[in-house]
């Protein structure tokens, strides 16, 4: 409920309580959403690094761990590969473990596509439901919060939580953060 309270220095949270929301924050980077029927919630934080080290399967094999199979995921609004320009060398780097991400900015420099390496660990994963929400943020300033466009710019916030019951039931008070809502192990530490 306060900003206090929220778990903080990593990329990823799962939960399999009920009525828990998690929530990812982001400007530039890949928010995931991840939803395991019957099982629990999750959210992932997706950025360069977090991709790299993968933070995006490791917070699927905490949620539903060796069958992914029922997992459904959506992938937010990010920085696309028409404007996530980066050094060549980066670049090159980069692909070379993730194939997937290889892509060239609209005006022809190396760049990133960070939504498309995510959808390729998912995939690899097992997960079969991916849905895409959004676009380039840095393309759509009015629309979404982009740090490469604007540096003081907002966050937009993925929400998800694993409801107990009807959507039409009588709402109750959020429980707060529960211990077992923890950090993914393997979740590289956030960085400013």
């Amino acid at each position: 409920r306060r900003a206090e309270d929220a778990i903080a220095g990593v990329d990823a949270l799962v939960t399999t309580d009920p009525d828990v929301a998690l929530a990812v924050l982001v400007a530039d980077c890949v928010p995931v959403l991840l939803a395991a029927p019957g099982v629990g919630v999750g959210v992932a934080h997706a950025g360069r690094r977090g991709v790299a080290a993968g933070v995006v399967p490791a917070a699927v094999r905490a949620l539903a761990g060796d069958d992914a199979s029922d997992v459904v995921a959506v992938v937010g609004p990010a920085i696309g590969a028409c404007c996530y320009e980066v050094d060549p060398d980066l670049a090159a780097d980069f692909t070379a473990a993730l194939p997937a991400a290889a892509a060239t900015t609209a005006w022809g420099t190396p760049s990133l596509d960070l939504r498309a390496a995510v959808s390729a660990q998912l995939e690899a994963a097992g997960v079969t439901r991916i849905s895409h929400v959004g676009g380039c943020t840095r393309c759509n300033p009015q629309r979404w919060h982009s740090h490469r466009a604007d540096p003081t710019s907002g966050r937009q916030a993925g929400v998800i939580v694993r409801r107990s019951r009807r959507l039409d039931a009588r709402p109750q008070p959020s429980p707060g953060v529960s211990r077992s809502t923890t950090p993914v192990p393997g979740s590289p530490p956030r960085r400013p």
